[in-house]
């Protein structure tokens, strides 16, 4: 007998989407029916972020705002997954009554059972233990080429302002059997650009304890037929990560792509150090230097925090006294924000929101100096841009070029012919502050 159909709201980042696909990968092999109208959902199921203030508000707004649902549709139960549950654990019974079954990162692998079984518990948020592997379902909600794969889960770090490890718990590697076995699939799917995603992919492999690491793993990834880059997500910016092996691996390797993600947060010594982090302003500019000695064409990305508890006038402009030296390729900022249970929301000196506004703005500001002067020097060249699918405009397809992750680094903007998936060689001709505007010249094998 077919079961009800399920409607899944996928919040939050890469990690959390992975949840996701996992979760529709379980609930259609129990034979439910899978929809992305809430309309027609008997069951809604919104995966939450609540890695900071603002994610924990979208997941709310997004829970009442399909909560009407239980009147005005077909939808029966409503149940809220992922980090919120975990994070505020039963508290959120009484905040939200609309949902019928919260369930947490530890138990969203048991969905199938929690929906068939009529349980008296409102509220499952066990420990967070479970890291899924090669032979869990999973159903992709990207487009069909391209793919993140999650090598590991949780974070052993201890940044005094991140909840990660709380909700995810300590850091747990996938076998390198099973990423590899994984891969593979993927790319029997028609995938052909893999993101490695992991709270932290350098770290990938130490806590197995059999030599295990990412050097490892990318050098048996790059043997998978199907795929053409490999791109590595969220790094963290310590310098014995960074062998020399892992760059000479990157820089020998055309699939993988020459683009790293290292979230560096702060420059200044005193900040660092309040938040909890391993490196010093030194070490940071040293690593930096070193690769992009081993990779000289290398996009570099990185995310900042700004405001941080006692951050005086002159660690911010040292702060972008660095972004200036550095000419980050891409960059994210962050104002921030007093995560509750986490030892920074506890420190003294609190910034103004004004001034942290006034100083998120400074700082996004000579990034899009530095971003566009980077795209201008590109007119004129010729580019492989993969094909994503169409822009809004009539005639204007939108692509990336390997420098350029999914999302998050902006889009090349194509005119010419050509289908989402198809990789192209073109001409830019035109640089904005965040986008690039190029001609197709030729549609590539």
């Amino acid at each position: 007998m077919m079961k009800e159909a399920v409607c899944l709201v996928s919040l939050g980042c890469p990690k959390n989407l992975v949840d996701s696909e996992v979760i529709l990968g379980l609930l259609s092999k129990d034979g439910y029916l899978l929809t992305t109208d809430p309309l027609k959902a008997d069951v809604l199921i919104v995966n939450t972020c609540s890695f900071i203030e603002d994610a924990t508000k979208e997941a709310v707004e997004t829970v009442l705002q399909l909560s009407g649902l239980k009147k005005e549709g077909r939808c029966r139960l409503l149940v809220v997954a992922g980090c919120l549950p975990q994070r505020y654990g039963d508290v959120l019974e009484k905040e939200l009554p609309e949902v019928d079954l919260f369930v947490g990162t530890g138990a969203f692998q048991n969905l199938p059972k929690l929906l068939s079984q009529k349980t008296k518990r409102k509220s499952v948020v066990p420990k967070s233990t479970f890291l899924y592997d090669e032979k869990t379902p999973r159903i992709l909600s990207t487009s069909p080429f391209i793919a993140y794969l999650k090598i590991a889960e949780g974070c052993s770090n201890a940044c005094t302002f991140c909840t990660v490890p709380r909700i995810r718990g300590r850091y747990r590697s996938r076998k390198l059997r099973s990423v590899v076995d994984e891969a593979r699939r993927l790319a029997d799917q028609g995938v052909q650009e893999l993101i490695l995603i992991a709270q932290d992919t350098t770290a990938y492999g130490r806590d197995l304890k059999d030599e295990t690491n990412l050097e490892k793993l990318l050098e048996n990834l790059v043997k998978v037929a199907g795929l053409r880059w490999i791109r590595i997500l969220y790094s963290n910016p310590t310098a014995d990560r960074f062998t020399d092996g892992l760059l000479e691996r990157m820089a020998q390797e055309d699939k993988i792509c020459p683009y790293l993600d290292l979230p560096i947060q702060h420059i200044d010594d005193e900040i660092l150090r309040q938040m909890g982090r391993r490196s010093k302003g030194t070490e940071i500019r040293s690593l930096l230097r070193k690769i992009r000695t081993f990779l000289p064409g290398v996009s570099l990305r990185t995310s900042l925090i700004v405001g941080f508890p006692g951050e005086k006038e002159c660690q911010f402009n040292a702060l972008l006294d660095f972004v200036e030296e550095v000419q980050f390729d891409h960059l994210g900022a962050f104002m921030f924000s007093p995560e509750e249970g986490t030892p920074a929301s506890r420190l003294s000196q609190p910034i103004p929101e004004r001034v942290k506004r006034e100083r998120l703005r400074i700082l996004m500001e000579i990034q899009k100096t530095i971003s566009l002067k980077k795209y201008e020097e590109m007119a004129g060249q010729k580019k492989v841009v993969l094909v994503e699918g169409p822009r809004r405009e009539r005639g204007v397809l939108r692509g990336r070029l390997q420098t350029q992750a999914p999302e998050i680094d902006g889009s090349v903007f194509l005119h010419g012919s050509a289908q989402p998936g198809d990789w192209v060689e073109a001409r830019i001709t035109q640089a904005l502050p965040y986008d690039l505007v190029a001609k197709i010249e030729r549609v590539l094998p």
